[in-house]
């Protein structure tokens, strides 16, 4: 046995994340009932976890969005599950936000093919992540989240070192205290939900944990940079049926209009539900309502009252 594999092994030993559990030895044994039930108690620790974070977390995302309001872009890095879930929350952004597609991306080590199949050795390496960001072009409007339910995966730790050194906003997101990840990281978040129901199977707490926290940073630095109109996705792309539906429906909510004027106001707005509500609420044609919102950033509560 090499000793780098002996190192490894008292590394994960020591690890949160990693300990094993001598009273669910026998789950095995137990009805399915009976493991849905632990199952279930032990996912009602994660939000608890995260709750613990919550200061942590919106300094982090206060950052985020000064950086995106200047143009900068949110990118995930991780390898396994946690590169999942970086990119599915990235993926999810421009239909909900009508965000562009390099605006929020996720990386998961080893490429998209990592994302059903895993390339062994790919999470080992961080000239790997900095070569992932190097291709983008990563610089000082940019937003680099690293994560790894460890916190000492090297591909995440390399993303957020070579960030750093870029002078990218750095984010190390883990699931152990005192993580490698989160010391290399400007806003280290370690969210600590407990030992895993299997052993050291890190896609179950840890990983909803991650993807509570992952939601946090894209959805409120959405908000906060004028994506919604109070709860209401109102840069919403209705790329679908279901979305054009939604549309209408959220137009509706907003201002209470008939169905005639939000079809009007829509096709006055080229489709633009944050648009079609501002000329429905403050009584303007299809240009006036585009150059309000352009002058205000986007921001539509901003728009339908300027400043003089």
């Amino acid at each position: 046995m090499s000793t780098t594999y002996s190192e490894l092994r008292a590394q994960l030993a020591s690890l949160t994340t990693e300990a094993f559990r001598p009273e669910l030895a026998e789950i095995d044994r137990l009805s399915t009932l009976e493991i849905a039930r632990t199952m279930n108690g032990e996912d009602r620790s994660v939000p608890a976890a995260v709750a613990r974070r919550l200061p942590e977390i919106a300094a982090a995302i206060d950052a985020t969005a000064e950086r995106m309001a200047r143009g900068g872009r949110l990118i995930y890095l991780g390898a396994g599950t946690a590169g999942r879930l970086g990119v599915l929350d990235a993926s999810e952004c421009p239909p909900t936000f009508n965000t562009d597609p390099s605006q929020v991306v996720g990386l998961i080590a080893g490429g998209p093919s990592a994302m059903v199949q895993a390339v062994e050795g790919a999470e080992d390496s961080k000239e790997l992540a900095a070569a992932d960001l190097d291709a983008l072009g990563v610089g000082p409007d940019d937003t680099v989240v690293g994560i790894s339910a460890s916190g000492r995966t090297p591909y995440a730790i390399g993303a957020v070192e070579h960030a750093r050194a870029a002078g990218a906003l750095t984010i190390g997101l883990s699931c152990n205290e005192d993580s490698a990840l989160a010391a290399a990281a400007e806003h280290g978040i370690e969210v600590v939900a407990g030992p895993e129901l299997l052993t050291g199977s890190t896609r179950l707490k840890a990983g909803t944990a991650q993807k509570l926290v992952l939601n946090m940073i894209s959805t409120i630095t959405m908000i906060r940079l004028g994506k919604t109109y109070g709860n209401l996705m109102v840069d919403v792309r209705a790329s679908n049926e279901k979305l054009r539906a939604r549309s209408r429906r959220i137009v509706a909510l907003a201002t209470g209009a008939p169905d005639e004027q939000i079809e009007a106001a829509l096709t006055a707005a080229g489709g633009e539900v944050k648009n079609a509500i501002l000329i429905i609420l403050a009584d303007v044609d299809g240009p006036t309502a585009a150059q309000r919102l352009k002058d205000s950033r986007g921001h539509l509560r901003a728009a339908l009252h300027p400043t003089p």
